[in-house]
């Protein structure tokens, strides 16, 4: 099939190419194949976690794009990350991958085959190798061509210009992953799609991603470790920090650096968020002051090369101790996380650890005699006033997402029952407002959170994040001899 050629992408300042240039630019270059036998992380993996889908939907077409680079400012794009199921079906994890779309085309009764429709490499006999902003090799690097993105997946290949042949002739029920890729919405529009079949998709792609597997798990348990790292460096480089006016961005770029060094980058915006700012459950700005009389919240992640994620907080005095007020408030937090730790085993509701640390919060607000009702009373459902410190829920799903497995439905996930393999994060906090009225002074304008990575087990949870120490003294100790080395 002859294809119409891509309108290259450039800039309005590049240099015209003279016929001489471009027929010069066509000649003598040595071939430079990838290696024979390279594979992508978790290649065994994938091909297991396609016949799970597979199976979900027999007789069906099933698309499930990368998607696609978005403008970040005129001709600069954010960089890419592809899609996570993308990534959970292929492998494919890397910013070559932008445009790419797997379909698994019903055969026979019940199974399907897959196909990757990709961008290969453009080849030198064009132009699109030195000149195209966005794709070209010696704009944006080397990408694989089909028979190497073939041994690279394991997957039949073909060029992407082919993905509107899909859609001639007799069409099969099609699910398509919408939202991810505007031109597939356009162009599967018509062409027999199942009614709410996005919907399903999405869901069934989610459901599917709850419990991970042993590779899975050891991926997440890679991103903690470097993620513990982060944090290590975070401490060391404290005194510099708080030298600056703008140590919250010191600390976000220094975190910001293990990422890029371990792993793709960091899985989610990092946290930075010193004395009231903490109060604020996603600072981001992180563009203040780190007063040494004050906590340092610090919510980061690593995330790997293959786009597994951790999610860690830690909250830290920037002096190296803690202050009578600071550790009062702190430890009500920890053991809230203690209490949420403890109820989580096989069998028991998603929802149970979040009510357990949320009776010792609000225990402990009645105690300090900031809520006028009882626990029992505030933890009612239709009272929920203990809220009011706590905001938001205590925990969630943990993988490829720093908020994974979104699209689940409420029963499998949120009404559902925890099961060995599931991998979530145990978060309560206390953000005590700098304005609320109903706080005595001393406590206004300290936000604290706890967070920890864990993998449920036959018999209970394993703290995947360990290493970084919870306890007062623990972290007392830990900070003192990061900063005297």
């Amino acid at each position: 099939m002859n294809r119409r050629p891509t309108p290259l992408h450039k800039g309005s300042h590049d240099l015209p190419v003279s016929p001489a240039l471009a027929a010069f630019m066509t000649t003598a270059w040595t071939p430079s194949p990838l290696p024979p036998d390279i594979r992508v992380a978790g290649f065994e993996m994938t091909a297991l976690h396609r016949n799970r889908l597979s199976a979900r939907f027999p007789g069906e077409r099933l698309i499930v794009p990368a998607g696609q680079l978005k403008v970040r400012s005129n001709d600069c794009d954010y960089r890419f990350r592809p899609h996570s199921a993308y990534a959970w079906l292929t492998g494919l994890t890397d910013e070559s991958q932008p445009g790419h779309v797997l379909v698994l085309e019903p055969a026979g009764s019940t199974g399907h085959e897959a196909t990757l429709y990709v961008r290969p490499r453009s080849p030198r006999t064009g132009n699109e190798f030195y000149q195209d902003r966005r794709y070209g090799e010696f704009w944006v690097g080397r990408r694989p061509d089909l028979s190497e993105t073939e041994q690279l997946t394991g997957l039949d290949c073909t060029h992407l210009d082919r993905m509107a042949e899909l859609f001639t002739g007799p069409q099969p029920p099609t699910r398509l992953l919408a939202g991810v890729d505007e031109a597939l919405d356009k162009l599967t529009k018509g062409c027999g799609r199942t009614p709410n079949g996005d919907a399903e998709l999405h869901s069934a792609l989610s459901e599917l991603r709850l419990v991970k597997d042993t590779w899975e798990v050891g991926q997440l348990q890679l991103a903690v470790d470097h993620t513990t790292a982060g944090f290590e460096d975070v401490v060391r480089t404290l005194p510099r920090a708080r030298r600056h006016p703008r140590g919250e961005r010191w600390i976000e770029q220094v975190f910001g650096l293990r990422a890029r060094l371990e792993g793709n980058g960091t899985g989610y915006e990092t946290i930075a968020a010193a004395g009231a700012n903490a109060c604020v459950l996603h600072w981001i700005r992180n563009d203040g002051p780190l007063p040494p009389d004050r906590l340092l919240l610090l919510d980061a992640g690593v995330e790997t090369d293959t786009l597994y994620t951790a999610d860690i907080t830690r909250t830290l005095p920037l002096s190296g101790r803690f202050s009578v007020t600071q550790r009062v408030a702190y430890e009500l937090v920890l053991a809230a996380q203690e209490a949420g730790i403890a109820a989580l085993r096989p069998g028991a509701r998603f929802r149970d650890f979040h009510r357990a640390a949320m009776q010792v919060i609000a225990e402990g607000l009645y105690e300090w005699g900031v809520l006028q009702v009882s626990p029992e009373q505030a933890m009612e459902t239709d009272s929920g006033l203990y809220r009011r410190y706590t905001l938001c829920s205590s925990g969630h799903m943990l993988g490829l997402d720093v908020h994974d497995c979104a699209r689940a439905r409420a029963e499998t996930y949120l009404d559902g029952v925890l099961e060995e393999g599931h991998v979530l994060t145990v978060e309560p906090g206390l953000y005590l407002q700098p304005d609320d009225e109903t706080l005595p002074w001393e406590l206004r304008g300290i936000g604290i959170r706890i967070e920890d990575d864990l993998v449920i087990t036959a018999d209970g949870a394993r703290l995947m994040s360990a290493d970084l120490p919870r306890t007062v003294a623990g972290i007392e100790e830990w900070m003192g001899l990061l900063l005297e080395g």
